[in-house]
């Protein structure tokens, strides 16, 4: 049986980005992300609906978006779901979580965190290696690229 597990997210980052590396020395990050929904109630209303997603960046893709991404930067991930599982305190815990594979920045740069060299229109488009080594050997479907 045939499956497909792919997500497309566009929305604005939540916090500053805090990159960290892997005992491996692979560079990893979680973004957190705002993704905004505006709909119509049965009244005529409109509402606002904005749902937060956690996104996991590996490699030159989580170097990337430290660097050039702040808190309330628009950006568009490119990614798979992925079900995370643990115990604590006894309990069994999950969470469901994007792996991002393809990075886009949107907009143009208006502030940040300083830094010169920076791109004053930032449409770029990363991609990288966006799996752990682990990750990548456990799953065995995984095709980078």
């Amino acid at each position: 049986m045939a499956s497909f597990n792919r997500v497309i997210l566009m929305g604005n980052i939540t916090r500053d980005i805090e990159l960290r590396y892997t005992p491996g020395g692979s560079a990893v990050t979680d973004v957190g992300l705002a993704v905004n929904d505006r709909r119509k109630t049965p009244t005529g209303e409109w509402v606002d609906e904005t749902t937060y997603v956690d996104v996991t960046l590996w490699g030159r893709t989580a170097e990337i978006a430290s660097e050039y991404l702040s808190k309330g930067s628009p950006v568009l991930f490119e990614g798979r779901l992925k079900l995370d599982t643990w115990e604590q305190d006894g309990q069994k815990r999950s969470k469901m979580r994007v792996v991002g594979e393809r990075m886009q920045m949107l907009g143009t740069r208006t502030g940040g965190n300083g830094g010169g060299g920076r791109p004053e229109r930032s449409d770029a488009e990363f991609s990288g290696s966006t799996s752990s080594p682990a990750e990548m050997a456990d799953d065995g479907d995984d095709i980078p690229f």
